[in-house]
């Protein structure tokens, strides 16, 4: 298949574009974008106030896409979401509903607390999410829906909720941003409210160029993190993470969708980043699984942080080389030690395959060499 070049290159503007306007929001974006490419569906988890709709419906602006936005209670009445009845349809022997602006007829949808949904309301759901249709009656309703965005302050333990939870792939944990944001958070909700700093002027791509991205997904090659994702299934449900078949199966294609918006049609390690938002359950989880991702994967992550202490470590070791006597034998074997960890340093640098990492590298090197400099000036000789 040929690939478009420039279509490639539109998720990760639209990333971008999505996560803007809000403070500390990066991850919900990322998981709204993946479920778009993938034509899955996602939930947020968290408390009221965390951008979740807002974040949902710029998504929907920036593609210019049929939008449906409802809050679900436990007494949402199915008319309420997929249309009344046609009663002049009725009257002729006709059932079926007046779906104008309501669920049906949207391409994506958010739906919030989506686990008050009544049995009603959660049958038709299943449906809806997984084959695209709603059974109503004796009429199969087809729907154009892509993703639907849902949000629940809450994990659902209720067992009848257990299939609908399970078909919402992918998972993301919303918290409240930190104090050290807080001053930008402000500034951004002003700009929101009062300026036209983020507003939407024309779509940024649309439901055809997600279509022709989604058929890029199969030729994605992954044959280099096939084995190294069955390595990690198994060290989940080891440490009591289990995932359904279901979810099993369906990773590699998330997978394919995180290295199309990285723009590259090879998945690496990093790819595989994405376990973080499918395999937790629980809320204890998502810490669980991006602790074991974090050790696992040679993510940039990883890398910036042996780097990181590396470059801490240079920093006391230079404060022991200002108050070492010249004749300390230790300085002979620091020598040594700077020289195999700049090898160290370099190699991280290359393995990483990451401009950012790449050029952290060069300055831990730096670092290094500054250090050697130093140590060699203090013993009166050359390194």
């Amino acid at each position: 298949m040929q690939v478009d070049n420039k279509v490639l290159e539109l998720p990760k503007k639209f990333l971008e574009a999505l996560w803007s306007p809000f403070v500390g929001r990066e991850e919900e974006a990322k998981v709204i974008t993946l479920a778009l490419l993938s034509k899955e569906h996602v939930v947020l988890i968290g408390e009221p106030g965390t951008a979740k709709s807002a974040l949902a419906r710029r998504a929907a602006e920036l593609l210019n896409a049929k939008f449906f936005m409802y809050l679900l209670t436990k007494y949402t009445e199915p008319a309420e979401l997929f249309g009344a009845l046609d009663i002049n349809a009725l009257k002729q022997g006709v059932y079926k509903r007046i779906t104008k602006d309501r669920l049906p007829e949207s391409e994506i949808a958010f739906l919030d607390e989506i686990f008050n949904a009544n049995s009603a309301i959660l049958n038709a759901l299943l449906s809806l999410l997984n084959e695209r249709v709603i059974y109503d009656g004796y009429n199969i309703i087809k729907v154009p829906l892509r993703t639907l965005i849902s949000a629940s302050n809450r994990v659902p333990d209720e067992p009848e909720l257990e299939a609908l939870y399970d078909r919402l792939l992918l998972r993301h944990y919303a918290k409240p941003v930190g104090e050290e944001m807080w001053k930008n958070l402000i500034e951004s909700a002003w700009e929101l409210e009062f300026t036209t700093k983020w507003k939407v002027e024309s779509p940024l791509m649309t439901i055809e160029d997600l279509d022709k991205i989604y058929s890029y997904l199969t030729e994605v090659d992954l044959s280099p993190v096939k084995s190294k994702l069955l390595k990690l299934y198994a060290m989940l449900e080891e440490k009591g993470i289990h995932l359904s078949d279901r979810r099993k199966g369906k990773v590699l294609k998330i997978i394919s969708a995180h290295a199309l918006l990285n723009g590259r049609l090879k998945a690496t390690e990093e790819d595989l980043i994405v376990l973080k938002y499918i395999a937790p359950k629980e809320i204890d989880d998502f810490e669980k699984v991006s602790a074991l991702l974090s050790e696992e994967l040679k993510t940039p992550i990883k890398y910036m942080r042996e780097l990181n202490e590396i470059y801490n470590n240079i920093k006391e070791a230079g404060k022991y080389v200002d108050a070492a006597s010249e004749s300390d034998p230790r300085l002979i074997d620091l020598i040594r030690s700077l020289k195999a960890t700049r090898d160290r340093v370099i190699a991280l640098g290359k393995e990483s395959g990451d401009e950012k990492v790449e050029e952290f590298s060069k300055e831990v090197s730096a670092e290094i060499d500054k250090l050697l400099e130093k140590v060699g000036r203090k013993l009166g000789i050359y390194t």
